[in-house]
């Protein structure tokens, strides 16, 4: 096989391992496990083999070990790139803000579909309603737009989260 060729493998064999290992943890995190079981049997399968090339003849070709490396490196920030335009999941908003403005906020989150919980809570000089609204994290960008929109100094906390359990109660 011409080198440069074989070096072109193991550049992209390493971005689509890597990629695939990066997601890979996202997916069981969000419990999908047999997709997570999937994408570690080709993982498996696409390490053996380009390990098996690297090593093979090291001493004499050692820039192979500099593609691999690189390989690595890009597939890890290719998955991560993937991961945030699939945006698995969901998020917990947790929101700061003035009591004047906390009744529009919810009136319009819950327009868009999300349940909100307020609490009150107490700011230094002033009032503070805490506004706890799950929603999923591709709707996490359109949801926190509304809320600057309508209090530009509200403070937004996201936090990875999920249901442990819901019930639902009559009205």
């Amino acid at each position: 096989m011409n080198l440069f060729f074989l070096y072109i493998a193991i550049f992209l064999a390493k971005v689509i391992e890597n990629a695939l290992g990066t997601l890979r943890l996202i997916v069981v995190a969000n419990g999908k496990k047999i997709l997570g079981a999937t994408l570690n049997g080709i993982i498996a399968i696409l390490w053996v083999a380009t390990t098996g090339i690297v090593v093979k003849d090291i001493q004499k070709d050692p820039f192979k070990i500099i593609i691999f490396a690189l390989g690595s490196a890009l597939g890890s920030y290719i998955g991560s790139l993937i991961e945030q335009k699939m945006a698995l999941g969901n998020n917990m908003l947790i929101t700061i803000t003035k009591k004047e403005c906390a009744k529009k906020v919810m009136e319009e989150i819950r327009k868009m579909g999300y349940g909100v919980t307020s609490i009150d809570g107490e700011g230094k000089e002033e009032g503070k309603k805490i506004l706890l609204i799950m929603v999923s994290r591709k709707k996490r960008k359109e949801v926190v737009l509304k809320i600057k929109e309508m209090d530009c100094m509200a403070i937004i906390i996201a936090e990875n989260a999920f249901t442990i359990q819901s019930k639902t109660y009559p009205n």
